[in-house]
């Protein structure tokens, strides 16, 4: 039996899906504290000419003005798919309480593939994780993007 999606996780692959509309890689990021949405963003790279536009790295930034802080340590983040290394240190620095993800990600995944940033010695801070909410839906949405571009 499937269970529905999360309201954040449900936003957050909207939010893919507005990416891959847009010309980005379909990934989208939702930041919760509670159950409030503080923030949310979209890859935005190609259309910001900016390489660390993806959409963690943007929801964070967006989180911390919203709550007028750097540190995010009582907030989740939703996002489509698994961190890269770069946006998983920068949860790590953030220091959110919480990790949600859908697809993995075996070629530039940071947290359960690749480098795993937070079993790393060197990471002071490592938020609670959970993969796998809504895995079909953002893996067919970075497939059919991908596919489309071959």
């Amino acid at each position: 039996m499937a269970f529905p999606l999360p309201s954040p996780m449900r936003r957050a692959l909207d939010l893919a899906r507005e990416a891959g509309e847009a010309g980005e890689v379909p990934v989208g990021a939702v930041i919760t504290r509670g159950d409030v949405v503080v923030a949310e963003a979209r890859n935005a790279m190609r259309g910001s000419c900016d390489p660390t536009a993806h959409a963690e790295m943007v929801a964070i930034r967006a989180a911390g003005t919203a709550l007028g802080t750097s540190r995010l340590d009582d907030c989740t983040i939703w996002v489509s798919l698994e961190p890269c290394a770069m946006c998983a240190a920068a949860l790590s620095v953030a220091r959110l309480q919480a990790l949600r993800f859908a697809a993995e990600d075996p070629k530039g995944g940071g947290v359960v593939h690749g480098p795993r940033i937070f079993a790393q010695p060197t990471c002071h801070h490592r938020p609670e994780v959970i993969g796998g909410l809504g895995e079909e839906e953002s893996s067919a949405l970075l497939r059919s993007f991908f596919e489309s571009r071959r």
